[in-house]
Parts: structure tokens; sequence; C-alpha cells
């Protein structure tokens, strides 16, 4: 390598990482990317874990953007698919699919079209979700419920609560007696805090846009075909998914990354950053228990800021803010079973009529687990024998200082494998096998010395070669393409273009 090639040294091989290194590369900016991650593969939170011909995602991960860069981006490693997927196949399913594109049945390398389905159990009952004031809706509810519901959300819409909290805000745009129902205790358990204890910040960053007139609105327009309409994220009926799992479009922005001359260290944690005069010039990290340096012109960080501010010198008050800024920790216990027994309620053909979702969501008061993911309904070819068996994951949002967190994986299973009796998935001696995956600061949260964030941004971009990017970089609890977006403008930033409009 010549010696004076500027180096951009990234912390972390997640979405927003591995665009940032996409990025100086694919514009030639003669800065060369190298990657730093702690894992023994990319992907980040975004990853797929695989076991065998198994694959489950952490946490499930759509991909739907109306960034056409972005779009773009994904499809120049992964085509979409332009025939019937296998399942597809097996039901008869008639779908439309682009002219151009792969056969998913002839290349590992193509992006599936997958029908978005989610719903929500509450009180022994079934609701679609996002929440559609439909016949379905008001029967589960009853004549009293719902009338009580409807006057609460016309009173929302003329009298609005000023919004300091999540629940201001999701009273505002549902009214109190749905926001009772379906978000108070659910969010609870999601965050371990009441809804009135978290920034608003947070729906305006999640949901932004997403309100009961816009599901009603999308209901109908979803009737008359000849209207155009721009759906909101929250509201998409299809979504793009790679056909190995998550992980597999990482994989191949890893091997253009590699290819093209960056290079990614696996295995290596940030330790902290060698600083003289008040600038960066490189990092030291651990790899295999030895401490390693590396230097370089530029600085990118997708790690949480609570452990990024450890490796800098900081005054007492920005390092404590940055230590104690909140996240919530992560549970998935996955069964591969040789049953399920939830059936398919849609007209949406389905293998052995099995349910459609993509996602279930627990919110029966005495449900430990938050949601229920299906992995059969996100690709058929991560399951095995998709006609017999199933990829059932539960998951569960804790911290790790809870008893559950710390509880063994025997354990975890064992109370998992209850639930899934309980709510009749299958039973256990249908499980074939199963696993606990754990993921610490898996969603950054808005509360505590959150409020301090911009003072502690502020030391940070005091460095002027030290840049964040993506959700646990800059402490924001982002979407893929706009984890990528933050990436992307980061490099365009180095070398001298524009940021790419969100």
């Amino acid at each position: 390598m010549d010696k004076n090639t500027k180096i951009a040294l990234i912390i972390g091989a997640g979405p927003a990482g591995l665009a940032t290194a996409y990025e100086l590369l694919k514009n030639n900016s003669g800065i060369r990317p190298v990657i730093i991650e702690k894992l023994d593969c990319v992907g980040g939170l975004s990853r797929t874990v695989y076991d065998g011909n198994l694959g489950v995602d952490i946490g499930g991960h759509r991909l739907f953007t109306k960034n056409k860069y972005v779009q773009d981006i994904w499809n120049e490693f992964l085509p979409v698919q332009n025939s019937p997927s296998i399942d597809d196949i097996y039901c008869e399913r008639e779908i439309e699919y682009p002219k151009i594109g792969c056969d998913p049945n002839k290349t590992d390398d193509v992006m599936l079209i997958r029908k978005r389905y989610s719903t929500i159990i509450y009180d022994g009952k079934t609701f679609q979700y996002p929440i559609k004031l439909n016949l379905e809706t008001l029967s589960n509810l009853g004549f009293k419920t719902s009338f009580c519901a409807g006057l609460s959300y016309i009173k929302s819409l003329f009298v609005k609560r000023k919004e300091n909290s999540l629940e201001d805000f999701l009273i505002n745009r549902f009214g109190l007696v749905l926001y009772s129902i379906f978000f108070k205790s659910y969010t609870k358990k999601v965050w371990g805090r009441d809804a009135s204890l978290i920034s608003s910040c947070w729906g305006h960053q999640r949901i932004r846009k997403l309100s009961l007139f816009k599901t009603l609105l999308n209901a109908l327009v979803s009737k008359l075909n000849f209207l155009k309409f721009s759906k909101e994220t929250s509201l998409i009926d299809e979504f793009y998914y790679p056909k190995l799992g998550c992980s597999q479009l990482w994989e191949k922005m890893a091997k253009y990354i590699v290819n093209n001359g960056g290079k990614i260290i696996l295995n290596s944690e940030f330790v902290d950053f060698i600083i003289k005069d008040r600038k960066i010039i490189g990092v030291r990290y651990k790899n295999n228990g030895e401490i390693n340096e590396i230097a370089a012109n530029y600085f990118i960080s997708s790690i949480p800021i609570a452990d990024l501010v450890k490796g800098i010198d900081a005054p007492y008050d920005i390092k404590q803010n940055a230590i104690n800024l909140p996240y919530r920790d992560y549970i998935l216990v996955s069964f591969y079973t040789d049953a399920f027994n939830l059936k398919n309620n849609t007209d949406y053909k389905t293998v052995n009529n099995a349910a459609p979702e993509c996602w279930i969501y627990l919110q029966q008061k005495d449900a430990i687990a938050s949601r229920i993911q299906i992995m059969n309904n996100w690709s058929p070819y991560l399951v095995g024998d998709f006609r017999k068996n199933y990829l059932i994951s539960l998951e569960y949002f804790v911290n790790q200082n809870d008893d559950f967190w710390n509880l063994s994986d025997e354990k975890i299973i064992e109370i998992a494998s209850f639930e899934c009796e309980k709510y009749n998935l299958f039973r256990k001696n249908n499980i074939i096998k199963s696993a606990v995956i754990r993921e610490l600061k898996a969603y950054p949260a808005y509360w505590g010395t959150y409020f301090e964030l911009e003072n502690t941004k502020k030391f940070l971009s005091g460095f002027n070669n030290l840049y964040l990017i993506g959700r646990n970089g800059q402490h924001c609890y982002n979407n893929m393409d706009e984890a990528m977006i933050s990436g992307i403008n980061v490099a365009r930033k180095i070398i001298g273009g524009f940021d790419y409009e969100k």
C-alpha cells in the first residue's frame, strides 16, 4: 500500500459502517477503508445467525426504502426475484413479478418479495397490525369499547396534547382509549418503563407519520387501485428480503469492499483512541487477546456512544452522561419444530395453511415474550424442509441486570417453550432443536441522559476527523436504510461530496 494513501478507520461492520466503506470505494476516492468489528461476522444488529441450512434474524429486518440510491445498492448485490419462490409455487400463488431480475430457484443471489402480515394477540383475540378500524377490530373490541375508542379518537383530532412524552405522541394520533388498549402496557414491556417517561422523540423517529387517519386512508386507497398513494414505511404491504437472510446482503457488500482494496478485521474490539494535539491519529483494538494499533486519517464510529467515549479522555460530566445513556437489551429464543398450530385466517395461500404472519405481537398481560417471529414467512429457503418444518422465535426485551437476562440458556428455553405451548404455537415434543441469542445494547432508548446527548455529541465534534454513524453511533433508533444513508453522507463529506437527500 502506498504510504501516502489515506485511511478511513471504521468501527463496526453493520449496515452503516459497510455503507461508508462502500461509498468511499465506489467513488474512487483514493481513501482506503479499514473496518474493525467485534463479532466474527458482518451485519451487526441486522445479521442472520445460521445453524447449518437454518437461519434466524436478530429481530427480523424488512428491507424497504423510499431512497432510490439505497435501493440501487441493494439491487446491485441482490437483484429482485422475477419468478416465483419455492413456497409461491407450492401454494400456487398468483403474484406479479418484475420482468428483470433473477429466479430464486436457480440462484441464491436474489432478493425475495414478501407479503407483510403482522397481528396483535390481545385479550385472547387477534387484531391486525397496524391497527385498523375494520369489522374484525370492532367485533373484537365490542360495541361499547369501539364507541368509546371512536369518540376518543375524534377528541384527539381537535384537542392536542403537548408532546413531551411518547404517551402524548401516541394519544394525539390514536386517542386515549386505543392507546390504553394497544400501546400503554406493550410499550412498558418492550422498554421497561411507562410511555409517559419516554421522550416523544422516539415516536417522531420511528412512527412519525403513522396515525389512525393514515391507516384508514391506506385501507381506503388500497381498494382504489387507480389512485397513486405513497405509503408510510409502517403501512407497507410488501417488503424485500434476501433469500438466505439479511446477512447475505452484508456479506456481499463486505466481499465487494475487500475485493476493491478495503479491509475488514473481525473479532476486533475497540479499546481507545490515540490522540495528539486534540486530533485522533490512531485506534487501539483488541484481537485474540492482543492489543493492536492502526494509524488513520479519518475515524468513523457506529458502536454505542457509551462504549466509544470510554476510549476518549473526556470531561467527567460528558463521560458519565455517555456511559449512562439508556439502552434496551435483547434475547431471542429460536425453535426449529415439526409442527406449528396457528392457522391462516386470511385469503393469502400458505404452506399447510399455517399463519402468514412475519411477526405476532404478544400484548397478553401474562406474556413475557413481546413478539413471535415466523421465519418461514420471511424466506422458506432458511427453514430446511419448509413443507413440514418451522423456524419460530420468541423475542424478549430486557436489561442485562434483569433476572431474566441472567438465567441460564436452558432455563430461558424452558420458559419460552412453556409460552409456545400456552399460546398454542407447538408442543415441547415438536421441538427438534433450540437456541438462545443475546444482544447487548440492541435498542438505543430515549430517557435519562439521552437529554444530554447533544452536549455529548458537541464534545465529540471537537475532534474534526471523528464521525458518528448508524443506530448506536448516533444513539438514534433508525431503520437500516437510514443507517446506511448516515454512512454514505459521512463518506461524501470526507471526499468533499454532498449529502444524499433522505
